[in-house]
Protein backbone atom coordinates (compact mmCIF):
# COMPACT_ATOMS: atom_id res chain seq x y z
CA UNK A 1 0.00 0.00 0.00
CA UNK A 2 2.82 2.42 0.83
CA UNK A 3 3.96 2.56 -2.80
CA UNK A 4 0.53 3.53 -4.09
CA UNK A 5 0.42 7.23 -4.95
CA UNK A 6 -1.57 10.06 -3.49
CA UNK A 7 -3.66 11.74 -6.19
CA UNK A 8 -4.27 15.47 -5.85
CA UNK A 9 -6.94 17.09 -8.00
CA UNK A 10 -7.09 20.86 -8.43
CA UNK A 11 -3.36 21.27 -7.81
CA UNK A 12 -3.21 24.76 -9.35
CA UNK A 13 -5.76 26.40 -7.04
CA UNK A 14 -5.20 28.16 -3.74
CA UNK A 15 -5.70 25.07 -1.62
CA UNK A 16 -4.36 22.63 -4.20
CA UNK A 17 -1.09 24.55 -4.44
CA UNK A 18 -0.68 24.47 -0.65
CA UNK A 19 -1.50 20.76 -0.54
CA UNK A 20 1.01 20.02 -3.30
CA UNK A 21 3.79 21.83 -1.46
CA UNK A 22 2.98 20.10 1.83
CA UNK A 23 2.76 16.64 0.28
CA UNK A 24 6.04 17.11 -1.60
CA UNK A 25 7.77 18.32 1.54
CA UNK A 26 6.49 15.25 3.38
CA UNK A 27 7.85 13.05 0.56
CA UNK A 28 4.55 11.42 -0.32
CA UNK A 29 4.47 9.60 -3.68
CA UNK A 30 2.37 12.25 -5.36
CA UNK A 31 0.52 12.65 -8.62
CA UNK A 32 -0.83 16.21 -8.87
CA UNK A 33 -3.26 17.05 -11.66
CA UNK A 34 -4.28 20.52 -12.78
CA UNK A 35 -6.82 21.49 -15.41
CA UNK A 36 -3.97 21.38 -17.92
CA UNK A 37 -3.56 17.68 -17.10
CA UNK A 38 -7.24 16.76 -17.16
CA UNK A 39 -10.60 18.54 -17.12
CA UNK A 40 -12.33 17.20 -14.02
CA UNK A 41 -15.73 17.92 -15.57
CA UNK A 42 -15.08 15.03 -17.99
CA UNK A 43 -16.04 12.47 -15.37
CA UNK A 44 -15.80 9.30 -17.45
CA UNK A 45 -12.31 10.14 -18.71
CA UNK A 46 -11.22 11.15 -15.22
CA UNK A 47 -12.54 7.90 -13.72
CA UNK A 48 -10.64 5.93 -16.33
CA UNK A 49 -7.38 7.67 -15.47
CA UNK A 50 -7.95 7.36 -11.72
CA UNK A 51 -8.64 3.64 -12.17
CA UNK A 52 -5.37 3.24 -14.05
CA UNK A 53 -3.45 5.13 -11.37
CA UNK A 54 -4.87 3.18 -8.38
CA UNK A 55 -4.21 5.88 -5.75
CA UNK A 56 -4.31 5.02 -2.05
CA UNK A 57 -5.59 8.54 -1.30
CA UNK A 58 -7.52 11.00 -3.46
CA UNK A 59 -7.36 14.61 -2.29
CA UNK A 60 -10.05 16.57 -4.10
CA UNK A 61 -9.20 20.27 -4.08
CA UNK A 62 -10.93 20.80 -7.42
CA UNK A 63 -14.06 22.93 -7.19
CA UNK A 64 -16.29 25.33 -9.08
CA UNK A 65 -15.80 28.42 -6.90
CA UNK A 66 -17.35 31.19 -9.02
CA UNK A 67 -20.18 31.77 -6.55
CA UNK A 68 -22.07 34.36 -8.59
CA UNK A 69 -21.44 32.76 -11.97
CA UNK A 70 -22.88 29.51 -10.64
CA UNK A 71 -26.30 31.15 -10.56
CA UNK A 72 -26.31 31.12 -14.37
CA UNK A 73 -24.12 28.01 -14.80
CA UNK A 74 -25.77 25.56 -12.40
CA UNK A 75 -25.01 22.50 -14.53
CA UNK A 76 -21.27 23.14 -14.40
CA UNK A 77 -21.35 23.93 -10.68
CA UNK A 78 -23.20 20.70 -9.86
CA UNK A 79 -20.97 18.68 -12.17
CA UNK A 80 -17.76 19.75 -10.43
CA UNK A 81 -19.00 20.30 -6.86
CA UNK A 82 -21.47 17.41 -6.53
CA UNK A 83 -21.07 14.81 -9.28
CA UNK A 84 -17.27 14.81 -9.17
CA UNK A 85 -16.94 14.04 -5.44
CA UNK A 86 -19.75 11.47 -5.78
CA UNK A 87 -17.79 9.68 -8.51
CA UNK A 88 -14.54 9.84 -6.52
CA UNK A 89 -16.27 8.44 -3.44
CA UNK A 90 -17.80 5.64 -5.50
CA UNK A 91 -14.35 4.77 -6.84
CA UNK A 92 -12.80 4.94 -3.35
CA UNK A 93 -15.46 2.61 -1.97
CA UNK A 94 -14.95 0.06 -4.76
CA UNK A 95 -11.16 0.25 -4.63
CA UNK A 96 -10.67 0.51 -0.87
CA UNK A 97 -8.95 3.89 -1.25
CA UNK A 98 -9.62 6.94 0.90
CA UNK A 99 -11.01 10.31 -0.19
CA UNK A 100 -10.33 13.73 1.27
CA UNK A 101 -12.75 16.41 0.11
CA UNK A 102 -13.04 20.12 0.92
CA UNK A 103 -16.27 22.03 1.43
CA UNK A 104 -17.65 25.42 2.42
CA UNK A 105 -19.61 27.32 5.05
CA UNK A 106 -21.91 28.37 2.19
CA UNK A 107 -23.84 25.13 2.72
CA UNK A 108 -25.60 26.92 5.61
CA UNK A 109 -28.18 29.71 5.51
CA UNK A 110 -26.34 31.99 7.95
CA UNK A 111 -29.29 32.42 10.31
CA UNK A 112 -27.73 30.58 13.24
CA UNK A 113 -26.93 32.35 16.51
CA UNK A 114 -24.01 30.04 17.39
CA UNK A 115 -21.25 28.37 15.34
CA UNK A 116 -22.51 25.59 13.11
CA UNK A 117 -21.90 21.97 14.10
CA UNK A 118 -21.19 19.16 11.66
CA UNK A 119 -24.58 17.69 12.60
CA UNK A 120 -26.55 20.84 11.75
CA UNK A 121 -28.83 20.63 8.73
CA UNK A 122 -27.62 22.42 5.64
CA UNK A 123 -29.83 25.00 3.96
CA UNK A 124 -27.89 26.75 1.17
CA UNK A 125 -28.88 30.14 -0.20
CA UNK A 126 -27.19 29.78 -3.59
CA UNK A 127 -26.50 27.33 -6.40
CA UNK A 128 -22.87 27.18 -5.30
CA UNK A 129 -23.87 26.38 -1.72
CA UNK A 130 -26.36 23.73 -2.82
CA UNK A 131 -23.80 22.09 -5.11
CA UNK A 132 -21.28 21.90 -2.25
CA UNK A 133 -23.93 20.53 0.11
CA UNK A 134 -24.90 17.87 -2.43
CA UNK A 135 -21.25 16.91 -2.84
CA UNK A 136 -20.82 16.52 0.92
CA UNK A 137 -23.96 14.38 1.14
CA UNK A 138 -22.85 12.13 -1.73
CA UNK A 139 -19.49 11.44 -0.10
CA UNK A 140 -21.11 10.77 3.27
CA UNK A 141 -23.61 8.33 1.76
CA UNK A 142 -21.05 6.48 -0.36
CA UNK A 143 -19.74 4.03 2.22
CA UNK A 144 -16.18 5.04 1.31
CA UNK A 145 -13.45 5.94 3.79
CA UNK A 146 -13.44 9.74 3.73
CA UNK A 147 -12.49 12.94 5.47
CA UNK A 148 -14.36 16.12 4.57
CA UNK A 149 -12.95 19.44 5.77
CA UNK A 150 -15.57 22.19 5.67
CA UNK A 151 -13.95 25.61 5.89
CA UNK A 152 -14.48 29.29 5.07
CA UNK A 153 -12.89 32.34 3.43
CA UNK A 154 -9.76 30.51 2.20
CA UNK A 155 -6.71 32.72 1.69
CA UNK A 156 -3.25 32.09 0.25
CA UNK A 157 -0.35 33.91 -1.38
CA UNK A 158 -1.04 31.79 -4.47
CA UNK A 159 -4.19 32.39 -6.51
CA UNK A 160 -6.89 35.02 -6.25
CA UNK A 161 -8.80 35.93 -3.09
CA UNK A 162 -10.32 38.75 -1.05
CA UNK A 163 -7.02 39.73 0.56
CA UNK A 164 -5.36 40.30 -2.79
CA UNK A 165 -8.37 42.21 -4.07
CA UNK A 166 -8.19 44.57 -1.09
CA UNK A 167 -4.47 45.19 -1.65
CA UNK A 168 -5.05 45.94 -5.33
CA UNK A 169 -8.02 48.25 -4.73
CA UNK A 170 -6.30 50.07 -1.84
CA UNK A 171 -3.37 50.80 -4.15
CA UNK A 172 -5.73 52.30 -6.74
CA UNK A 173 -8.38 54.10 -4.67
CA UNK A 174 -8.51 56.59 -1.81
CA UNK A 175 -11.51 54.91 -0.20
CA UNK A 176 -13.03 51.42 -0.11
CA UNK A 177 -16.55 50.30 0.74
CA UNK A 178 -16.67 46.80 2.26
CA UNK A 179 -19.57 44.74 3.56
CA UNK A 180 -19.72 44.73 7.36
CA UNK A 181 -22.76 42.54 8.09
CA UNK A 182 -21.36 39.14 7.03
CA UNK A 183 -19.41 37.27 9.69
CA UNK A 184 -16.88 34.52 9.07
CA UNK A 185 -13.33 33.28 9.56
CA UNK A 186 -10.45 33.72 7.08
CA UNK A 187 -8.66 30.37 6.79
CA UNK A 188 -5.12 29.99 5.49
CA UNK A 189 -4.69 27.32 2.82
CA UNK A 190 -1.33 26.36 4.29
CA UNK A 191 -2.99 25.54 7.62
CA UNK A 192 -5.64 23.42 5.89
CA UNK A 193 -2.82 21.59 4.14
CA UNK A 194 -1.18 20.92 7.51
CA UNK A 195 -4.46 19.47 8.77
CA UNK A 196 -4.64 17.25 5.69
CA UNK A 197 -1.19 15.83 6.36
CA UNK A 198 -2.14 15.10 9.96
CA UNK A 199 -5.46 13.54 8.97
CA UNK A 200 -4.09 11.06 6.45
CA UNK A 201 -2.00 8.92 8.85
CA UNK A 202 -4.66 9.36 11.53
CA UNK A 203 -7.25 7.95 9.14
CA UNK A 204 -5.02 5.01 8.30
CA UNK A 205 -3.87 4.18 11.84
CA UNK A 206 -6.63 5.43 14.14
CA UNK A 207 -9.60 5.28 11.79
CA UNK A 208 -10.29 9.01 11.55
CA UNK A 209 -13.33 9.31 9.30
CA UNK A 210 -16.15 11.74 8.67
CA UNK A 211 -17.04 15.39 8.21
CA UNK A 212 -15.12 18.01 10.18
CA UNK A 213 -15.37 21.77 10.40
CA UNK A 214 -11.95 23.37 10.04
CA UNK A 215 -11.46 27.08 10.67
CA UNK A 216 -9.02 28.97 12.90
CA UNK A 217 -10.20 30.63 16.09
CA UNK A 218 -11.81 34.06 16.24
CA UNK A 219 -14.18 35.78 13.86
CA UNK A 220 -14.47 38.92 11.78
CA UNK A 221 -16.47 40.58 9.03
CA UNK A 222 -15.33 41.35 5.50
CA UNK A 223 -14.93 44.95 6.66
CA UNK A 224 -12.84 43.98 9.68
CA UNK A 225 -10.81 41.61 7.53
CA UNK A 226 -10.08 44.37 5.02
CA UNK A 227 -9.00 46.76 7.75
CA UNK A 228 -6.65 44.17 9.23
CA UNK A 229 -5.12 43.50 5.82
CA UNK A 230 -4.42 47.19 5.19
CA UNK A 231 -2.94 47.75 8.66
CA UNK A 232 -0.54 44.86 8.19
CA UNK A 233 0.23 45.79 4.58
CA UNK A 234 1.18 49.31 5.65
CA UNK A 235 3.63 47.83 8.18
CA UNK A 236 5.23 45.90 5.33
CA UNK A 237 5.57 49.07 3.27
CA UNK A 238 2.92 48.45 0.65
CA UNK A 239 2.25 51.58 -1.43
CA UNK A 240 -1.41 52.13 -0.56
CA UNK A 241 -3.68 55.09 -1.23
CA UNK A 242 -6.40 53.91 1.16
CA UNK A 243 -5.62 53.24 4.82
CA UNK A 244 -7.62 51.06 7.20
CA UNK A 245 -9.51 54.16 8.38
CA UNK A 246 -10.64 54.76 4.81
CA UNK A 247 -12.36 51.38 4.57
CA UNK A 248 -16.01 52.27 5.09
CA UNK A 249 -18.58 49.73 6.32
CA UNK A 250 -21.59 49.05 4.12
CA UNK A 251 -24.46 46.57 4.28
CA UNK A 252 -25.00 43.57 2.05
CA UNK A 253 -28.04 45.38 0.62
CA UNK A 254 -25.75 48.20 -0.52
CA UNK A 255 -23.57 45.75 -2.48
CA UNK A 256 -26.01 43.37 -4.20
CA UNK A 257 -24.60 40.30 -5.92
CA UNK A 258 -26.31 37.56 -7.96
CA UNK A 259 -25.75 34.89 -5.29
CA UNK A 260 -26.93 35.38 -1.73
CA UNK A 261 -24.26 34.88 0.95
CA UNK A 262 -24.85 33.59 4.48
CA UNK A 263 -24.69 36.49 6.94
CA UNK A 264 -23.20 34.20 9.60
CA UNK A 265 -20.69 31.55 8.59
CA UNK A 266 -18.99 30.56 11.84
CA UNK A 267 -18.14 26.85 12.05
CA UNK A 268 -17.61 25.02 15.34
CA UNK A 269 -14.28 23.21 14.88
CA UNK A 270 -14.04 21.56 18.30
CA UNK A 271 -14.65 18.06 16.94
CA UNK A 272 -11.59 18.30 14.72
CA UNK A 273 -9.53 19.92 17.48
CA UNK A 274 -10.28 16.91 19.69
CA UNK A 275 -9.48 14.49 16.87
CA UNK A 276 -6.15 15.85 15.63
CA UNK A 277 -3.16 16.97 17.72
CA UNK A 278 -2.38 20.29 16.05
CA UNK A 279 -1.93 23.96 16.76
CA UNK A 280 -5.12 25.99 16.56
CA UNK A 281 -4.13 29.52 15.50
CA UNK A 282 -6.30 32.60 15.34
CA UNK A 283 -7.30 33.72 11.87
CA UNK A 284 -4.95 36.71 11.96
CA UNK A 285 -1.91 34.41 12.10
CA UNK A 286 -2.61 32.85 8.71
CA UNK A 287 -3.54 36.18 7.11
CA UNK A 288 -0.36 37.80 8.42
CA UNK A 289 1.73 34.94 7.02
CA UNK A 290 0.18 35.42 3.59
CA UNK A 291 0.91 39.15 3.72
CA UNK A 292 4.49 38.51 4.80
CA UNK A 293 4.95 36.08 1.92
CA UNK A 294 3.50 38.53 -0.60
CA UNK A 295 5.69 41.30 0.82
CA UNK A 296 8.83 39.28 0.06
CA UNK A 297 8.04 39.37 -3.64
CA UNK A 298 9.90 41.98 -5.69
CA UNK A 299 8.29 43.84 -7.18
CA UNK A 300 5.25 43.66 -4.92
CA UNK A 301 2.42 42.03 -6.81
CA UNK A 302 -1.05 40.68 -6.14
Amino acid sequence: MATEPVLLLGAAGQLGHALKQALEQAAYPLVAWTRADIDVSHLSKLKERVTQLKPRWILNAAAYTAVDKAQTEPEQAYLVNAQLPAMLAEYAKARGSALMHFSSDYVFNGRSTRPYLETDATDPLSVYGQSKSDGDAAVQASGARYVIFRSSWVVAAHGQNFLKTMLRLAAERDQLNVVADQTGVPTAATWLAELALLAMPSAEREGLNGLFHATPSGQTTWHGYAQHVLVQAARHGWPLKATAEQVLPISTAQYPLPAQRPAYGLLDSRLLARSLPCDWPDWQTGVDQVLAQLSQQHPLKV
